[in-house]
Parts: C-alpha cells; structure tokens; sequence
C-alpha cells in the first residue's frame, strides 16, 4: 500500500522537554484519520511537523513519497492546512482571498477560475463570492478556511480544530464536508470533540505526553465501546447466586437506593442476556428492563490517558 504520509519513529525537543517521542503514523488515500490528545499531549508540535512548519529532532516524514525536510516545495504541494485560526484577511471579499490564496500556489488563468470555482461549489461558497469575510459568519469563515485547503487539489487536508466555536447546525454542515473530503483525499483531523470522530473518522490516533497511546480503526474503537454488563430490574427480587450460575456471568451488583435494580458484568465477548431473561420469566421475577451498560469514546480517552499517566 502507498502511503500519503508516512511518519517513522518521530522527535521533537525543546531544550530539554521531549514533547514528541517516538511517533510513528500512516494516512492513505480516502482514510479520515481522527488525531486526539489531552491539552499539552503533543498534538500541536506534531501537526506543524507533519505540515513543515517545524522540523523534526530526529525522523522522517514523506508525504507522497517525498521527503518534508529534504525537499519541502515539493512534499508541500500535495499538503492543504486549516488551522485552528484560520489564515483569512477579513477586508478582502471571498473571491478576492482565494484568487490571491490561488496564486500563491502557481494557479493562473484558466486553471485558477476553475479551481475557485470547484472549491467554492464544495464548500458552499458560491453565494458568497462578492461578500466581505469580516461580514460573514464563524461557520462561513470555516469554510472559506477549508476552500483555501483544497484550491490546488492536493493529496493531504490537515484540519485543525474545524468546527470550533461553531453552532450545531454549522457543526453539522463541516463534518459533512469533511466526509465528502475524505472521499478524493487523505485527510487528518485533529478535534478536541470525540463524537465528532465517531461521525466523520476511519481511523483513531491518540497520543499522551508526546508518546503513542492507541492507534486503531473505527470498528476497533466499537469494539472497545461494546457492552460488558447489562442493567437489570425486576419487579421481584432476584435470586442472585441463581444469576451468577448463568454462564459467563462474572458479577452481579445491585444498584444503590434501587430495590430491585441490578448491574450484571459478564466476560468480555458474550452476551449473555437471552440465558438472563430466560431465567427471569421462567422464575416469575418480572422483568421491567434488559438493557446494555455500553462505554462511551470519552469514557476509553479518559482510561487510556489515565493509564499512561500510571505508566
């Protein structure tokens, strides 16, 4: 496989401070690759590395095969970047910020009107040539920040922070926009709000203190999210050793001030609720409720934080 980026065994010091230690990752073609880490984890140093605004201590970083440092006009003409504060003039029109964005990136004539064109179509811009960028709002200043990424087509959009500060109807236009991106490009998006990766992501990376903490597939974090206990209640109460004979049933709890409310863990891969409902009617116990007990993204970024914190 042909990797857009490709980052091996990543540094980066400051004095003394390493912020970055050891990082390796991959994005390919069509992948939205979700970047996340608590405040100080190294996000920050990390992007500027990967868009060439920061050279590594030590490492390599190829984006489309070429490499940033040694050649870094060439690896950045594959590169789009929206930062965290998007780069806009404010007393410049749309039109105006993007032709000069444009030519900033060698486009003349023909080549330059199509591609404001195309970039203002998938933006939703195109009602908004002639309009000063100071006038318009926070979610149309974000996708005037977004155009100036993709103007010159380029293999990598690194999004920083997109939808910050954004309402949720403009949060919820963004991410659109960012899953018809990731279909024609590579695209890395660093967010601080962690359903937002589970909307628009392939591919989750976290890193803590500058180190690696979890890189998996959408489908892997599912798994990672997936029921290992279920909430029941009844409308008698239950014969717990009865339950606990349950096959894969490991513990069973009930909850406080709740009479016949019960928290019942079982081994990581079964579920045994059928066996556990079976059981209930066929001992006459009532059951009101059977349902599963499923972690949440924030849930798994505070554990795997928390655990290299321990480490």
């Amino acid at each position: 496989m042909s990797y857009l980026i490709e980052a091996e065994n990543l540094y980066r010091f400051y004095g003394d401070t390493c912020a970055v230690a050891d990082l390796s990752l991959t994005l390919s073609k069509g992948e939205i690759l979700g970047f996340l880490g608590p405040n100080g984890a190294g996000k920050t140093t990390t992007m500027q590395m990967l868009c060439g605004n920061l050279a590594p201590s030590a490492g390599q970083i190829r984006i489309n095969g070429i490499d940033l440092v040694d050649e870094p006009k060439a690896a950045k003409r594959h590169l789009g970047y929206l930062p965290e504060v998007p780069p806009l003039y404010r007393e410049l029109t749309v039109d105006e910020y993007l032709t000069y964005c444009g030519r900033l990136h060698g486009l003349r004539g023909q080549a330059l009107r199509s591609a404001l064109t195309t970039a203002k179509a998938r933006c939703g811009l195109e009602g908004v040539g002639r309009r000063l960028i100071g006038n318009l709002s926070k979610g149309f200043q974000q996708r005037v920040g977004i155009a100036q990424a993709i103007l010159h087509s380029p293999l990598v959009v690194v999004l920083d922070e997109p939808t910050v500060g954004l309402d949720p109807i403009q949060i919820r236009e963004i991410r659109e926009l960012i899953c018809d991106l990731g279909r024609e490009h590579a695209v890395l998006l660093s967010t601080h709000i962690l359903p937002e990766v589970q909307a628009v992501c392939s591919r989750v990376l976290i890193i803590h203190k500058g180190k690696l903490a979890l890189n998996a597939s959408i489908a892997e974090l599912d798994l990672r999210m997936r029921a290992s206990s279920l909430i029941v209640e009844t409308r008698q109460p239950l014969d717990i050793d009865a339950l606990m004979r349950v096959n894969s049933v490991q513990t069973v709890t009930q909850e406080p001030g709740q009479h016949y409310r019960y928290q019942v863990f079982f081994a990581k891969g079964e579920n045994p609720a059928e066996d556990i409902a079976k059981l209930i009617v066929e001992r006459g116990w009532g059951l009101l409720e059977l349902s599963p007990v499923k972690r949440t993204i924030e849930q798994i970024f505070v554990d795997i934080t928390q655990k290299e914190q321990a480490q």
